[in-house]
């Protein structure tokens, strides 16, 4: 089956949202997605968007606070670049209705936080769920365009590319998509596709990430040519939930912004004894100082405690939190919140320039998947809503100038020579220990000899998973275990290239920095033509 379209976007976060948005009073727009519509990162984020929005404030002073937390690796044009736009990108939201926390005395009109790593008051906000708040507004109005079509529960295969089928030098010309609930691969055709598709956080056991984050546009991007960068800056962080009954509950680093002190069971403050900026450091340091601690004095966590505040103040500014604490027996007004470094973003991915176009013409990536050289070593807080919106006008600005060309009629995907799979246990098996042993090797603090032994680990699992993806037909289990164990190998090669420690990534074998910064690009070798595509 075909379906043609001026733009396929793959992920249905804020990133593909505002993209479809953008073009679809002009384009047709195809906007596919793994699970509802509101199933992404960006719909769990609690913290806000960053931006200089006061006369307190200055661009200056967010790129730099930009600068301090990337350690010495964030792109000076690409910073600029998202820094100046950043207020733009706030009133478009505001201009789409998202109802962010209002504060009538301030000059901006709405209430600004602060959160780690920043040196003013910048982040905008909808409470302790902005993220939700962004994505249910966006998609009220996603879901009313004429010219968008939603495919839910629908997850892409691999690209389609000019050279694979007959249409040499045309770059990328969509892809294969499964479509989950009818169990048929659909062929989408578009001149342009975006990527849009998250994060890498379920290639590890703990993880913030929602169960879609498996790292599927770095993967798809990966074969079909495109430089991928910085995966080894995986972020931790520093305050998930810990108990039995939360699954993966982040605790927003604004708890820790307004106030919110870090504790050893006993009561006693740390993070002085780590960094001057105490609770305020950057999400690095923190998760280092939390992981130090634990494993000092084998501690199954630590403490957030922002019990000092009022109750109703800790209702009006962090309804979420509160009443799930609450849910789980914790009154937050009352006592410490038990909490634990867990995986939550990945700085590196797919090598973008300021367009956000990548290395294969007619490809484009945006968000999470995308390595814009904005986080550098290491994410400043609330920056990643930012790089979504201010990047997604880029991509649709970029879009929007290009000569129309129809859709190219483009080749059904190709089951002739698989067969139904007779052991689905394999997927689950190989899952389970691609994660075990990125969270046992790939973890806060790395050596040499376990990423050796993570990276023999994943060969043997990508070698068997190839074998399995050759010869069965498509589930949406074996895509996304395909596309986790090349992230995870993606990320061990880059983890092994960088022999120093910067930022996120710990060596105890290469404790120093280097005096010079440098990215840790890959470049891909052809890859095998699968049978069956």
């Amino acid at each position: 089956m075909l379906k043609q379209y001026d733009v396929l976007i793959l992920g249905s976060g804020t990133a593909g949202q505002s993209i479809a948005l953008r073009l679809a009073d002009t384009l047709r727009v195809a906007l596919v997605t793994k699970r509802e519509l509101s199933d992404s990162a960006s719909n769990w984020a609690q913290g806000g968007i960053a931006a200089v929005l006061d006369t307190t404030d200055s661009i200056e002073a967010h790129i730099q606070d930009t600068f301090t937390a990337g350690a010495g690796l964030c792109d000076p044009g690409a910073t600029r670049f998202v820094v100046e736009n950043g207020k733009r990108a706030i009133d478009w939201l505001i201009e789409r209705g998202v109802p962010f926390t209002r504060e009538p005395d301030s000059e901006f009109g709405y209430h600004l936080t602060r959160e780690g790593g920043h040196s003013h008051r910048r982040v905008i906000h909808a409470a302790d769920a902005t993220g939700a708040a962004v994505q249910l507004t966006l998609s009220a109005q996603v879901r009313a365009h004429p010219n968008i079509d939603i495919y839910e529960h629908h997850i892409a295969v691999d690209l389609v590319l000019g050279d694979k089928v007959g249409q040499p030098g045309e770059g990328c010309l969509g892809a294969y998509v499964l479509d989950i609930a009818a169990d048929e691969v659909v062929t989408f055709s578009a001149r342009n596709t975006v990527l849009a598709t998250g994060g890498t956080g379920k290639v590890y056991l703990y993880t913030t990430n929602p169960d879609v984050a498996t790292g599927d546009g770095v993967a798809m991007a990966w074969r079909a040519g495109c430089r991928v960068g910085n995966m080894e800056f995986i972020q931790f962080h520093p305050t998930c939930l810990y108990h039995p009954q939360a699954k993966s509950f982040l605790i927003s680093e604004a708890v820790r912004g307004e106030g919110g002190l870090l504790k050893l069971p006993d009561g006693t403050r740390f993070m002085p004894e780590h960094d001057p900026r105490a609770e305020l450091a950057p999400r690095d340091v923190v998760a280092r100082a939390i992981d130090f601690e634990m494993k000092k004095r084998g501690l199954d966590c630590v403490y957030l405690d922002i019990s000092h505040k009022p109750e109703a103040w800790l209702r009006e500014h962090f309804p979420n939190i509160h009443a799930r604490c609450l849910e789980l027996g914790i009154d937050i007004s009352r006592e410490p919140i038990p909490v634990v470094p867990c995986v939550h973003f990945s700085c590196g991915g797919i090598v973008t320039d300021l367009s956000a176009r990548t290395d294969v013409p007619g490809l484009y990536a945006v968000g999470e998947s995308a390595f814009t050289g904005l986080h550098g070593a290491n994410r400043l807080a609330s920056n990643s809503l930012l790089e979504c919106l201010v990047f997604g006008e880029a991509a649709a600005r970029d879009i929007l100038a290009k000569p129309h060309a129809l859709p190219p009629a483009l080749p059904d995907w190709d089951e002739s020579r698989v067969t139904d799979a007779d052991e689905e246990v394999v997927i689950a098996h190989n899952w389970a220990e691609l994660r075990r042993a990125m969270w046992d090797y790939v973890g806060i603090v790395r050596t040499t000899k376990r990423l050796k032994r993570a990276q023999h680990r994943i060969r043997l699992l990508e070698r068997e998973i190839h074998e399995f993806y050759t010869n069965f037909r498509v589930s949406n289990d074996l895509i996304e275990l395909r596309n986790l164990v090349t992230t995870a190998d993606l990320i061990v090669r880059c983890a092994l290239r960088r022999k120093e420690s910067r930022g996120l990534h710990t060596s105890r074998d290469f404790p120093t920095m280097l005096a010079r910064a440098r990215n840790t690009v890959l470049r891909p070798r052809p890859t095998r033509k699968k049978a069956g595509s």
